[in-house]
């Protein structure tokens, strides 16, 4: 019976808990290409806060969507000049001049346009506060007439139940596998299609806080779980069985373990190999909740807490 009481709670613990914070929690779809030519598919995550179009993720994803004005417009302007070029015996010298002026390299990213799926019928502005010390940002969207997400996140309100030990999960949008996407001969540009797989499936992550992230100037600011977060969960909640948002995953932190193996002596296959490795644990770092709700205050955003 001891048994059967602890174990049952954890059989069913996020299950239903997913498909409440997947309706408010969505992925922003990124294409980047290179001037070499190569574009490439990438993942963020954002969760919505109230019902008038206000999310919140990282600054560093934040710092995406006000990059790529500037980015995309660079681009534009280069084109226009490279197309003047004359194509003669000079143009090749011309143009590597050109490149030169816009410190063009193949591996230079030259556009960069985001995608935020099944959030709204439309979105004319995207309005971005950015936190002056941590990596969180409010997005306001602007400009629709109908929302698509469905609910919103309940942050937790007693700071007492955050304590090592507690066993939460995150979820975002890492692994992507959309590719409704292609570069434009004509326009020389990189376009979103009709076709293909517009999607990428969510994936959860559980685990314990493990510590907590202090600022001697603020407090605490952080809470480190004994689980990575994912490359494309940036920007993700934290939350516990009920569903409550406790934090914002946001980092991973590689702490060396010093189990090290340098030149150990393995059969594998049936032959002797010498072997290396130098294991890591990787931790997710996640925003605190009580940073996120200030943060929230300071903008006068509407939220939910129990």
């Amino acid at each position: 019976m001891g048994y059967n009481h602890y174990w049952y709670p954890f059989k069913f613990m996020f299950e239903l808990t997913i498909e409440n914070i997947s309706q408010f929690t969505r992925p922003m779809h990124t294409i980047t290409r290179s001037y070499g030519g190569m574009i490439s598919p990438g993942t963020a995550t954002f969760f919505f806060v109230n019902d008038n179009g206000v999310a919140i993720t990282c600054k560093h994803i934040a710092n995406l969507i006000l990059a790529a004005e500037n980015i995309n417009l660079g681009y534009s302007k280069f084109k226009m000049e490279r197309d003047q070029l004359t194509k003669d015996n000079k143009f090749a010298r011309n143009l590597k001049g050109l490149e030169l002026k816009y410190k063009y390299t193949n591996e230079t990213t030259v556009q960069l346009k985001n995608n935020f799926l099944n959030c709204f019928d439309e979105i004319n502005q995207i309005v971005c506060h950015l936190h002056p010390t941590l990596d969180l940002a409010i997005l306001e969207f602007k400009g629709f007439n109908k929302i698509l997400y469905n609910s919103y996140a309940t942050f937790i309100k007693d700071n007492a139940q955050i304590k090592q030990g507690k066993y939460l999960c995150r979820i975002g949008f890492p692994f992507p596998e959309f590719n409704n996407f292609l570069h434009n001969p004509v326009s020389d540009d990189i376009e979103w299609t009709n076709t293909g797989n517009a999607n990428s499936p969510t994936f959860p992550i559980d685990g314990i806080i493990t510590r907590f992230v202090a600022d001697p100037a603020i407090g605490i600011t952080g809470i480190e779980m004994s689980t990575p977060g994912l490359r494309g969960q940036s920007g993700g909640p934290l939350f516990d069985s009920e569903g409550k948002i406790y934090g914002m995953q946001f980092a991973t932190n590689h702490l060396h373990l010093g189990f090290d193996i340098k030149d150990k002596e393995i059969i594998h296959d049936g032959r002797k190999s010498k072997v290396s490795n130098f294991p890591f644990l990787h931790v997710g770092i996640c925003v605190h909740v009580e940073k996120i709700k200030e943060f929230l205050r300071e903008h006068k955003i509407q939220f939910k807490e129990a």
